[in-house]
């Protein structure tokens, strides 16, 4: 197989903007990143790293993932240098699979930045081309159309004997079920489908608040899990209009749930008993005790 090239830059098609160049690079970035894709192609090469060597795109996938969820903590964390030491591993995983996919001859690095350039260009017509957008509600639309579009010039779509191109193409099937939802409802906000306010997301939510309770009285397990479902599809809407990542918003909750209880659980051990001995009607002062302390040490830091 070809290697496939990169097409013609995108500023040698567009109009010359009159806007300043700001550049935020150090004269040697190129020199750097070229280093950086060279120690990657050296641990792959013969008498290179075996682990490394073994490596594919299905094994790294775990890896990809990880990294991904460190750079979240690591932002959480506010501290500047293991923000960008994440990044880092990050961008470690992109030049992996690129390195891997040079290798048999399908692309290499150049042909991801290549084509992620061109992509930023053309999905920003307001700012490289004539379109005007007079706010980022208006970007966004404008977004989900150009990608449409593409799609449907790329072939990605379906032949007409069976589904036509949709607005919510392009969410990745494997997404965790709380950000696929997150997805397909951002999509279809882009395009105008969406509540006017958030009385209506809270009108929603105890409206299927009410329906799980009459499933729970027919006591049909498929219905219930369908309406409870439709509660937690509701609070992703809820969390999408407030701006809030409801996968992130997740996992702090967790965070947050595991370390009151283990608050709990040292309080017990330092009262000479084990949580699980303690009386249900107990276990309530527990956590309330534990939410104090953990306040408490919180304001102290």
């Amino acid at each position: 197989m070809t290697r496939r090239k990169i097409t013609k830059s995108a500023p040698e098609r567009t109009k010359k903007s009159s806007r300043k160049k700001i550049s935020t690079f150090p004269a040697d970035s190129g020199e750097r990143f070229k280093k950086l894709v060279e120690v990657m192609a050296r641990l792959r090469a013969p008498g290179g790293c075996p682990w490394d060597r073994e490596q594919t795109h299905a094994t790294l996938r775990t890896y990809l993932i990880e990294e991904a969820y460190e750079v979240l903590e690591a932002l959480d964390t506010r501290d500047d240098s293991k923000f960008a030491e994440e990044l880092g591993d990050l961008l470690l995983q992109i030049l992996f699979h690129s390195q891997i996919a040079s290798e048999e001859n399908r692309f290499s690095i150049i042909e991801v930045i290549g084509q992620v350039y061109e992509k930023m260009i053309r999905r920003h017509p307001h700012v490289f081309g004539e379109i005007h957008a007079k706010d980022s509600a208006e970007v966004l639309r404008n977004w989900e159309m150009i990608k449409a579009e593409e799609r449907r010039k790329k072939g990605s779509a379906v032949s007409s004997k069976s589904r036509p191109a949709s607005i919510l193409d392009g969410v990745p099937r494997g997404l965790p079920a709380l950000l696929a939802g997150f997805q397909l409802t951002r999509k279809a906000a882009r395009v105008g489908f969406d509540w006017h306010n958030i009385d209506g997301i809270f009108d929603k939510l105890h409206e299927e608040t009410k329906e799980l309770r009459r499933a729970l009285k027919n006591g049909k397990s498929a219905e219930i899990e369908g309406e409870l479902g439709d509660i937690l599809f509701v609070a992703v809407n809820l969390a999408r209009f407030l701006e809030i990542d409801p996968e992130i918003a997740m996992t702090k909750a967790n965070a947050k749930f595991a370390g009151r209880f283990q608050e709990m659980e040292r309080i017990a051990r330092d009262n000479g008993t084990t949580f699980d001995n303690i009386p249900r009607p107990e276990m309530e002062d527990l956590w309330k005790d534990a939410k104090r302390n953990l306040r408490f040490r919180a304001k102290a830091n």
